[in-house]
């Protein structure tokens, strides 16, 4: 049975920098591809990265170039390092394994593969 647990959320600051992990079991992480997507309150789920399972790696418009998307296979872990954080970036940030990681899907999420619960991300002075 796939699970998946995000971790790493919490409140900082305009410009600072947060990493989030995405811990999942059930699965061998290398066959994969895994995604992080967001929701704001009002707004609609909204593709952030996404890593596939040969390591190609998409990210939203949004983001490019401040946030990085990494996996461990080993630890069966992926993380994803935000930096330059922006008070837009404030949302709820989920995980998704067993997810189609490519230009499409990322930009179109569905609601594909294995999700977590979540993890809170405030970003505010």
């Amino acid at each position: 049975q796939l699970h998946v647990v995000e971790s790493g959320g919490g409140l900082v600051q305009p410009g600072g920098s947060l990493r989030l992990s995405c811990a999942v079991s059930g699965f061998t992480l290398d066959s994969y591809g895994i995604g992080w997507f967001r929701q704001a309150p009002g707004k609609e789920r909204e593709g952030v990265s996404c890593i596939s399972s040969n390591g190609i790696t998409y990210y939203g418009d949004t983001v490019q170039g401040r946030f990085t998307i990494s996996r461990d296979n080993a630890k069966n872990t992926v993380w994803l390092q935000m930096n330059s954080l922006k008070p837009e970036d404030t949302a709820v940030y989920y995980c998704a394994a067993h997810y189609p990681c490519s230009s499409y899907y990322l930009a179109q999420p569905q609601s594909l593969g294995a999700w977590g619960q979540g993890t809170l991300v405030t970003v505010s002075s």
